[in-house]
């Protein structure tokens, strides 16, 4: 089978099939099976590794059988990368005008988006909706300035997010002008996507309640997929993420359609 005969998708979901039958494959053998070079089964192995699938060797892969990634509590995620977090909320923040009405997804880096907007002296008659708990609690102090809705929803104690039921009866209300959504992870094919299945259709709300939607990510998330797809990169308007972010997986992505920030 030539490269250009099979779908990438295709090729490495059977690529994936003859690496766990066995305990070590090399590069030679996959780009004989499938008669692709060399050059391309490292790149379909790098997609397959990141996306937790199997482990890089020297000369080969092996399958990846670690336990899955677990979801980490707020406060543990929240001392990952709070430079980048900081200096894409600054980014984010800019896009922000008084009058506006915002919503604001839970996660370590909108909430830098929210001390970056209350940092903003120069915003009035702003309105916040949010289903994060934190978040709320952050914009009491920028009040008057600006108004917070809650979405009310069921509490998830690790995230201070609230999800459905009754998450999206505010939502479905609401014509924002700007959502800034959080994620774990952005890639070309796989699109933006989420650890937890019901703060992700969480997410696919808010999209539906807005104009605008900006994804803010740390450079940790550029090219990684989790289990819960919230959309396609294409029904998105814009990535702020860092410069830290892989530069191939930031190509890709803006062959895609994306619109990109980088900080």
């Amino acid at each position: 089978m030539g490269e250009i005969a099979v779908p990438a998708t295709v090729r490495r979901e059977r690529m994936l099939t003859m690496i766990r039958t066995r305990e070590f494959t090399r590069v030679t053998d996959l780009s004989d099976a499938f008669g692709i070079s060399e050059v391309t089964v490292r790149s379909d192995l790098d997609h397959l590794e990141r996306r937790g699938n199997v482990r890089r060797v020297h000369g080969g892969a092996v399958p990846d059988d670690r336990p899955p990634r677990r979801e980490r509590p707020f406060e543990e995620v929240a001392t990952t990368g709070s430079a980048e977090k900081r200096a894409i909320g600054a980014q984010a923040a800019a896009m922000v005008s008084s009058g506006d009405t915002v919503i604001m997804d839970v996660g370590t880096t909108t909430t830098e988006v929210s001390r970056a907007l209350m940092g903003r002296d120069d915003l009035s008659d702003v309105t916040v909706v949010t289903n994060g708990l934190n978040i709320a609690l952050e914009f009491e102090a920028a009040m008057p300035r600006f108004s917070v809705v809650v979405t009310g929803g069921t509490v998830r104690p690790l995230q201070h997010s609230l999800v459905s039921p009754y998450a999206g009866l505010v939502l479905d209300q609401l014509n924002a002008d700007l959502l800034f959504l959080g994620c774990n992870g952005i890639h070309p094919e796989a699109g933006i996507t989420n650890v937890n299945m019901p703060e992700a259709e969480m997410k696919r709300q808010m999209m539906r309640a807005t104009r605008r939607t900006v994804a803010v990510a740390d450079g940790s998330k550029v090219g990684e997929v989790s289990v819960a797809r919230i959309c396609h990169v294409d029904e998105i308007d814009r990535l702020i993420t860092a410069s830290s972010a892989p530069i191939e997986m930031l190509d890709q992505l803006e062959q895609a359609g994306l619109e990109i920030e980088t900080v």
